[in-house]
């Protein structure tokens, strides 16, 4: 069950938001906030009216990162613990089948910026900032490096990690940290709107291509295309490309089954 003490799940059109409400400790990471995050992926995997999932934080912070005092107070078997949480927490974005979307206004930082590059796509206000610090206070960003590089690439993830220094959100756009820069007050009707276009395209098609996305983006090319090739051939004699490519056909619009 969700902790509705630290996160909240709203619904709002095609989209589920779940929103990080621990704004008085930025929306810190610890382990109640991975567990609750994860227990609102599970429960909106399962509702059929999600199309896409919005992650937002309440207050000044998307998310500070990881909670350093319970860093600092961490046995070794509960350090393990919350870095196996982090794990499941950022693989649990990018395994249900609906879009996730993080939306930024403010400060997303180590941990924090490991959730935005976690997330398929992501929405920033033009105040919002990102950073991986930890190598400022001797703890190297080294989970969140996993989501990063595979963000931005590894000379901007670099820098990024080296220097432990903020990018502004117009640099998280030009490096492709995320996909969208509007006004603050702008912020969550774009991410809805980027839910609803997603809305609009048959729900077992999205579904089949992150899956895939995320299946071939690090494999070698001539195993990622036979690995495609496979799914395209099973995604053409699925339902929903027999009705979208009649529909294509015959210049109307598709009925995409339930």
């Amino acid at each position: 069950m969700t902790d509705s003490a630290l996160v909240r799940i709203d619904r709002e059109g095609d989209a589920a938001v779940i929103t990080m409400t621990n704004a008085a400790k930025r929306n810190a990471l610890s382990r109640a906030m991975m567990r609750a995050l994860i227990a609102a992926l599970d429960e909106v995997a399962v509702d059929p009216r999600a199309r896409a999932v919005i992650v937002r934080g309440e207050g000044p912070a998307f998310s500070a990162g990881h909670d350093l005092r319970e860093i600092a107070e961490a046995r070794d078997a509960e350090m393990d613990e919350i870095f196996d949480t982090c794990v499941e927490l950022m693989e649990s974005l990018q395994r249900i089948e609906a879009p996730t979307i993080a939306e930024i206004d403010g400060i997303a930082t180590a941990a924090g910026c490991q959730l935005v590059a976690s997330c398929d796509l992501a929405v920033a206000s033009e105040r919002s900032v990102f950073a991986t610090p930890g190598v400022k206070i001797g703890l190297f960003c080294s989970t969140p490096m996993v989501a990063l590089t595979r963000a931005i690439g590894r000379k901007a993830a670099m820098e990024m990690l080296l220097l432990g220094e903020p990018i502004d959100a117009a640099r998280a756009l030009a490096w492709g940290l995320v996909n969208r820069v509007v006004a603050a007050e702008r912020v969550h009707a774009e991410a809805l709107a980027l839910a609803e276009r997603i809305a609009r395209s048959a729900r077992m098609t999205v579904a089949t291509g992150k899956a895939a996305f995320y299946e071939q983006i690090d494999l070698p090319q001539r195993e990622a295309y036979a690995y495609t090739k496979q799914v395209m051939v099973r995604n053409a004699r699925a339902a929903d490309a027999v009705e979208g490519i009649g529909a294509f056909l015959e210049k109307r619009a598709p009925n995409w089954p339930a």
